[in-house]
C-alpha cells in the first residue's frame, strides 16, 4: 500500500512540474493564442507518460469506491508541491522578472473576483479537463488524441476558467501565498472538482440507455 501511494505521489510531483513547463511558456508568450497552445505541452507529457493530475483524476471519483478519496488527496499534495518546485526554481533564473510580473498581473484580476465566480470558472475547466483525460483514453487516432489535448487547454485558458493546479504555479512565482490565496485555492479545488465529476455523474446514473 504504501509503495502505491509513494508511486502516485512521485508521478504528482512530476505533473506540477510538468504543468509548471507550461505555465513558464505561457507566461514567456506575448501572443496569448500560441501561449495558451504551448500550455498544452504540460498535459501531453501528463496523459503521454501516464503521471497524476489532480483535474484529470478527480472525475472518476464517480465511478470509483470511497477510498478513491485518498489517492486523490495525495495527487493534489503532490500536484502543489511539483508547481512550488518548479515555480522557485523559475524565480531563480534570468526570466524570472519577466514572467513574474505577468503571473503577478494574472494574480491580481483572480483576486479582485468573487468566490461564486471563482467557483462557477473552475467547474467549467473541469469539465473540460475531463473531456481531455478520458478523451485520451477513448480516441485511438493520435491526431484525435492530440487535438482532444491541446484544444481543451486552449479553450480554458483563453476563456479566463480556473485551474487549480495551474494556479499553484501561478501562486508561487508571483510569491502571492497568503491565507487568502488557500481559500482561492480551495474553491478551485471544489470548483474543478464538481465539474470534473458532470460527465461520469450523467453517464453513470441519468442515461438511461446507451445509444444505439
Amino acid at each position: 500500500m504504501l509503495k502505491k501511494y509513494c508511486d502516485v505521489f512521485f508521478r504528482a510531483v512530476i505533473t506540477g512540474v510538468a504543468i509548471g513547463l507550461g505555465g513558464t511558456v505561457y507566461l514567456s508568450c506575448e501572443n496569448k493564442y500560441l501561449g495558451a497552445f504551448l500550455f498544452g505541452t504540460g498535459l501531453f507529457v501528463i496523459l503521454t507518460f501516464n503521471f497524476s493530475l489532480f483535474t484529470g483524476k478527480v472525475g472518476y471519483l464517480i465511478v470509483n469506491k470511497i477510498t478513491y478519496i485518498p489517492k486523490l488527496a495525495v495527487v493534489w499534495i503532490g500536484n502543489l508541491i511539483g508547481t512550488v518546485i518548479m515555480g522557485v526554481m523559475i524565480l531563480h533564473t534570468r526570466i524570472s522578472r519577466g514572467i513574474a510580473q505577468k503571473a503577478e498581473d494574472i494574480c491580481k484580476i483572480k483576486f479582485s473576483d468573487n468566490l461564486i465566480s471563482i467557483f462557477i470558472l473552475a467547474f467549467f475547466c473541469g469539465i473540460l479537463m475531463f473531456i481531455a483525460a478520458e478523451g485520451y483514453k477513448r480516441i485511438v487516432n493520435p491526431l484525435g488524441q492530440i487535438l482532444i489535448i491541446f484544444l481543451p487547454v486552449v479553450l480554458f485558458i483563453l476563456s479566463g476558467y480556473e485551474h487549480c493546479i495551474a494556479n499553484m504555479f501561478y501562486f508561487t512565482v508571483s510569491d502571492n501565498w497568503s491565507p487568502k490565496t488557500v481559500i482561492y485555492l480551495l474553491v478551485m479545488t471544489m470548483g474543478n472538482s464538481f465539474g470534473g465529476m458532470v460527465i461520469p455523474f450523467i453517464q453513470r446514473f441519468l442515461v438511461l440507455e446507451k445509444a444505439k
